[in-house]
Order: C-alpha cells, then structure tokens, then sequence
C-alpha cells in the first residue's frame, strides 16, 4: 500500500494565542497573549473524510476559503478502520504501534533541500522529514529570528523502520524504543538543538516553550508528564500536531494521549483562533462497517486517526463575530 502524503492544512499562523473552555457562551477574554483561542462543548455531532492530514476544498473554486457555516452544500463521506491509523494526531507510543503505511509520502533528505533550510543547521546532512512539516518549521524558525532567537539545529527527524531496530538493539530499552513504536518512525517529530549549547539552557529552548505551538508543534514528553508518556523528559523533541490543536493542547496542559482522551470524552468541541471557528469531533469508526459523515462540499477539513479506533474531523467554520 502506497504511503499517503501529507498535505498539511494551510492554516494562518497563530501568534500568541490563547484558549478557554465553556459549555455554553465562550469567553472571548481568555487569552495569553493576544487572539484568544476558545472552545466549547456540544457543538453538533457533523464528522467529515477524504484523505486523513489533508484539507480538501471540492467543489465550486472561487480563490477563497468557504467556511463549513457558508456553505450550501454537504457531502456523505465514509470513514474506514484504515484511516484511524493515519494522520497528524496518531498517537505511536510503547503501547500503540505505526502503521507503516502512516508514513507521509513526502519525506525528504533535508541536507539536499537547501530552501528548506534556511535559518537553521543540520547535525547531520542526512536527516529526513516531512515536507511540510520542515516548511512549518521553517516559518516558525523565521519567526524566532525575528525575536533575534537565530541558534536552531535539528540534530534528528524521520528514521526508517530498519534503523529504529538498529537503534534499539544498540542503545536498549533505555534508551530506544522498538520499530513501529518511536514517533521518529512517523515524519512528523524531530529533535531540535541550539548551536550555543544545551536547548534546555538556550534561548532557543525558551521561545519553544513558549511559542512553538503557535505554529502546530507541541513538546511531546514535557517534565512532569512521564507517567502518561512513559517517556522521560526530553526538552528537544518536538511533534507536529497542526492548529489549532497545538494551542489547545497547551492551554489545557495536555500531552497527546491526554488530548485525544479529551476529545474522545466530548465527542465534539468548537474552538476559536484569530477570528477563525473550528469544529473538532471525535468519531468512533467501527473494525467492520465503519461510518459514514458529512463535510462541506465548498468549506475547508482535516482529518486524522487516533491510531485507536476513532477519527478526529477539524471543520474550518465561519469567521467568529
């Protein structure tokens, strides 16, 4: 089976953001630093497909954007057991093995993409990633030169399954995990370092902490999360997650396992970033028969597995008032 390619969603960038929850009105005062990103419960229970990790925008093409909430059309779409292993929010940790086929199609040598590059070092010319996840990074990078944070160095990123288990049989258990079950197997994390030492002690480590999920990426195995993880505390690995669940993700203190847990619990919350609406609902896809869903035939979606039995469907609503 071919790998499916990642076509990242083409969302704006979030700049400071913040986030509340509430189970009728959202509070629109609940920021961090800047637009607020808000959410609510209950939102309606409208589920979505095509291809997990794309947007697609069928139908008419005016050159715009067309909400969920203006459009005059939707489509019946039907959800597989397959696609709940693919997409940006899998979750791949000792207990839940990658499919292979959830590669992205687009991983590429970064040391022969020099527009790729740009504002950063390699620690090695062979590192691979995810395409659009280097863009991503790339924007991000840009935006911590403009703080004058201009140190980053990604010292890894995607690793075959072949020298994962290479790895592992060198470092141990430790130190590694098997094949199938790093997140390095999946394209869309890497380790990302300062040229001016330690990251946990740079600079660069500290716009990270506090800007990285503006732009999609989340630190995956924070300090005090290792009993949920498993993982210990690694201040330089970072995983791509897209907008806007990174930023919910932070504001509510989540690690990916307690983010999908959350969604899985409320079945469907609305969230709002930088004047933009998101309806994100979990859905249950059976082994056997799957499901069925509507998307907007003319509006903007997302959608990924949980690697667990479920989709997540992230709609592109109107813009809030």
């Amino acid at each position: 089976m071919k790998r499916w390619l990642a076509l990242l969603p083409a969302l704006a960038i979030l700049s400071s953001c913040g986030f509340r929850e509430s189970t009728s009105r959202i509070d629109a005062g609940a920021s961090l630093s800047g637009s607020p990103v808000r959410v609510t419960n209950g939102a309606g229970h409208s589920e979505t497909n095509g291809k997990p990790g794309t947007v697609e925008k069928p139908g008419r093409s005016t050159g715009q954007t067309v909400g969920a909430e203006q459009a005059s059309e939707w489509k019946t779409l039907e959800l597989t057991e397959e696609m709940t292993h693919l997409g940006e929010l899998v979750l791949v940790n000792r207990d839940r093995e990658l499919w292979p086929e959830a590669v992205p199609g687009d991983i590429v040598d970064l040391g022969e993409r020099e527009d790729l590059t740009s504002g950063y070092s390699l620690l090695d010319p062979s590192i691979e990633l995810s395409e659009q996840v280097a863009l991503r990074f790339g924007e991000m990078v840009e935006a911590a030169s403009s703080d004058g944070v201009r140190h980053f160095r990604i010292s890894s990123g995607y690793r075959s399954f072949d020298e994962q288990e290479e790895l592992y049989e060198e470092k141990g258990d430790d130190y590694a995990l098997p094949a199938g079950y790093s997140e390095h197997n999946l394209g869309l994390s890497l380790d990302i370092g300062s040229t001016q030492g330690p990251i946990d002690d740079s600079a660069e480590g500290s716009w990270l902490k506090k800007r990285a999920w503006d732009y999609g990426f989340v630190l995956r195995y924070p300090k005090d999360k290792s009993s949920v993880t498993g993982i210990q505390y690694e201040p330089w690995h970072f995983r791509y997650v897209g907008l806007p669940h990174s930023l919910i993700m932070k504001k509510k203190d989540f690690v990916l396992e307690e983010y999908l847990a959350y969604l899985k619990e409320k079945r469907t919350i609305v969230a709002e970033a930088k004047g933009t609406r998101y309806r994100i609902t979990y859905v249950p896809v059976p082994a056997t028969d799957g499901t069925a869903a509507e998307v907007p035939v003319n509006g903007d979606y997302t959608l990924s597995g949980d690697n667990a039995g479920g989709v997540i469907v992230t709609v592109s609503l109107k813009e809030a008032a």
